[in-house]
């Protein structure tokens, strides 16, 4: 049961997290094949990078337990956070944690905790925006988007988002995208000159894992369509539109993007397997 996923150029590894065994599986990019298992304390839905290079960000639900997994070593470093952390990222220097069951962000520097604050009810995604100077969180069941200084923890802004929010990413400046799964759509939002939402995209077949292409002559967005099964390349900004949609695995849960080169990985929970595709990098 693949699902959470990162890629790192930086080692040539991208990293799946396992269920049952609960590993992190290594796979080497070049030769297209596990080359490590890492077991952790429990099993992942979202995997991060705190920099190229590792470690690996592996937010472990059942246990209660952030693990730093560093690359290509596989050396694993726990710290207890949270109830149920979801997600991580990095940001500002710290690592961020959003604890579902808690409804609280655990913040960390290196592998201390200095920090816990209260977010919306069940935390689902974080991203990184403003060049690391903020952080969005996403709350799935009170179905909002939040905006907190990384710095001070003070929220800066909150808007409703959409029926069924799971998943959101940013571009690093101003821009984000969540996928509200319930509501078929992709919604865009900036914090120029208010965090707000600025367009709704509609995304028929359950829009779930996203991921972002972030090199600026290959900008893309990488959206997973779980009743479906189909993976959509689409443009960014506050516009996005749909450039190509690709057979994918069943129940694609997660889709990470290797940022060196564009190619794109998508997880197949349902049967056990890692899709990989090298996209046309053209515009139609």
């Amino acid at each position: 049961m693949p699902e959470g996923i990162v890629a790192d150029a930086t080692t040539g590894r991208v990293a799946v997290s396992l269920r049952n065994p609960d590993v992190l599986a290594l796979v080497d990019t070049r030769r297209r094949r596990v080359v490590r298992r890492v077991p952790i304390p429990e099993s992942a839905r979202h995997l991060s990078l705190v920099a190229p290079g590792g470690p690996v960000l592996v937010p472990s639900e059942r246990a209660n337990t952030l693990a730093q997994v560093a690359l290509p070593s596989g050396r694993v470093t726990p710290t207890r956070v949270g109830n149920y952390p979801h997600d991580a990222i990095a940001a500002g220097g710290k690592i961020f944690v959003g604890d579902e069951r808690g409804s609280t962000v655990t913040v960390l520097e290196g592998h201390r905790v200095v920090k816990t604050f209260r977010v919306a009810l069940q935390p689902g995604g974080l991203a990184s925006i403003d060049e690391g100077r903020k952080v969005a969180v996403v709350s799935v069941r009170e179905r909002v988007l939040e905006i907190y200084d990384t710095r001070t923890f003070k929220r800066l802004g909150r808007v409703d988002a959409g029926v069924g929010p799971t998943h959101v990413v940013a571009n690093d400046r101003d821009t984000l995208w969540v996928t509200d799964t319930s509501g078929d759509a992709l919604l865009v939002f900036t914090t120029t000159p208010k965090l707000q939402l600025i367009r709704r995209y509609a995304l028929l077949g359950a829009p779930y894992g996203i991921g972002v292409d972030r090199r600026p002559e290959h900008a893309r967005l990488w959206v997973t369509l779980t009743r479906t099964n189909e993976l959509l390349e689409l443009s960014t900004g506050d516009r996005p539109r749909e450039l190509r949609r690709y057979p994918a695995v069943r129940q694609p849960d997660t889709v990470a993007v290797d940022q060196s080169n564009g190619r794109v990985y998508v997880t197949g929970t349902a049967d056990g397997v890692l899709q990989v595709l090298d996209p046309v990098l053209t515009d139609r």
